[in-house]
Order: structure tokens, then C-alpha cells, then sequence
């Protein structure tokens, strides 16, 4: 019996999100090579980083095709909060935010935004947290899919797979710290549309340096997810 079948909210809600898990059950084939995967890089500012309190105030995101970044692609959106601002308003500054849509009609963006591509994020874990939390209600208990975070992936190559964090220092994996080390310029930070951007470039950089160590595919690129 699928899921929607113990939770049946209006029928035109049920649509976006099949839709959304049938165009996942398209598999990324393991040997396709990085230039002709597909990627969504995102990020969120929240009202706080308690993820069972605090809520999104804005999502951004753009996309990367055939090793570009397409920039046409981008995106920023403020879902409707319960909250404005928070402990977290000294740094990104969403407060009394304007053009605001309803959680749904977020929901329903996101989703077709995202489609089948890879996620990617830093600190990835938490910015799916936040997601997830907003799209219980229309019966999405986990994104399907692959996911980079481009911490992770920046320690393994520089680190190699089987890093010992505790001997590392992540203060020096930041996205400050690593968009210093790669030579990217960190322009329009603590926003959600810019430090989306800001991901993008450093993950091109990433897997540039992915593929000078012999990783060239999907399996191999996303193989310790």
C-alpha cells in the first residue's frame, strides 16, 4: 500500500509530490561522468539552528549543468515563517521580510526545482533538516536525492577517505576558510541566494580537484554518501 494511501490530504496537493518521487525513481547511472552530472547547489537562512523551533526565512538555490554554473537558474524564497528573524537576525538580517509565499506554494517550487538532481550544500545535513520539517505536512519524510556536501567532499580530498576528523580542524573547512584557500571571492555572504553561489564555485573547484585524483564518475564522486 504506497504512503498517500494513510494520509490523503486535497488531491491537487498529492499531485506536486508524486510527480516529484516518480521523476526520482529515474537512477543516475554510476558510471555517468561528473561534466554530465546535474546538480542543485542550495542553502537557507533560518530563524535560529534549533531544528525542532526555528523555521526558514529564505531558500537559494541555482544550478549546475555540463560543469557550468547556469546562472539564469538561480533562485531566492522566503516561505512563510512563524518567526522573523530570530537569534539569527544580527547576521543575516531577514527581518520584517517582504514578498512572502505560503509554505505550500514553496513546497511546490521546491520540488519541481529540485526534480532529480543531485543536492548540494555546506552543511548539508542541516539546511535538509529545516527542508524536511516544512514538507512533512504534504508527506515527504526524506528527499531521494544522491546528496554532496562539499565539506565532506573537501576533507576527503584533502584528507583522503578515511580522515580522522578529531585530528582535523573544521574551523579551516568553513565556507570562509575554503573559498579563501580556492581562491573565490566571498561576495554577498549570510544570504541565502549568495552563499548558494558561493557553494557553486567551490564546488566546480571541488570536483576540478576530483578528478585530478582519478575521480571522474557518479559512483566514485558519491560513493562515502
Amino acid at each position: 500500500m504506497s504512503w498517500w494511501q494513510f494520509w490523503k490530504p486535497k488531491r491537487e496537493r498529492l499531485d506536486f509530490v508524486r510527480e516529484f518521487f516518480a521523476e526520482n525513481e529515474v537512477v543516475i547511472s554510476g558510471i555517468r561522468s561528473i561534466e554530465h552530472l546535474n546538480f542543485t547547489v542550495l542553502d537557507t537562512e533560518t530563524s535560529g539552528l534549533d531544528t525542532t523551533k526555528d523555521s526558514i526565512l529564505s531558500f537559494g538555490a541555482v544550478k549546475i549543468s555540463e560543469s557550468r554554473i547556469q546562472v539564469p537558474s538561480a533562485v531566492e524564497w522566503y516561505p512563510a515563517a512563524k518567526g522573523h528573524g530570530g537569534k539569527s537576525a544580527p547576521i543575516h538580517g531577514l527581518v520584517g521580510i517582504q514578498n512572502q509565499i505560503s509554505t505550500e506554494e514553496f513546497s511546490r517550487l521546491l520540488l519541481k526545482y529540485l526534480g532529480n538532481s543531485i543536492l548540494v550544500g555546506h552543511h548539508l545535513g542541516f539546511d535538509l533538516e529545516m527542508i524536511i520539517k516544512l514538507l512533512k505536512p504534504f508527506g515527504v519524510e526524506k528527499l531521494p536525492n544522491p546528496v554532496i556536501d562539499t565539506l565532506n567532499l573537501a576533507i576527503r580530498l584533502e584528507h583522503g577517505p578515511q580522515a580522522d576528523r578529531s585530528r582535523i580542524q573544521l574551523e579551516s573547512y568553513s565556507l570562509d576558510a575554503l573559498c579563501s584557500r580556492y581562491g573565490i571571492e566571498t561576495d554577498d555572504r549570510h544570504t541565502a541566494a549568495g552563499d548558494a553561489f558561493l557553494t557553486a564555485q567551490l564546488l566546480l573547484k571541488l570536483l576540478k580537484k576530483s578528478q585530478q585524483k582519478g575521480i571522474h564518475d557518479f559512483k566514485n564522486l558519491t560513493k562515502n554518501y
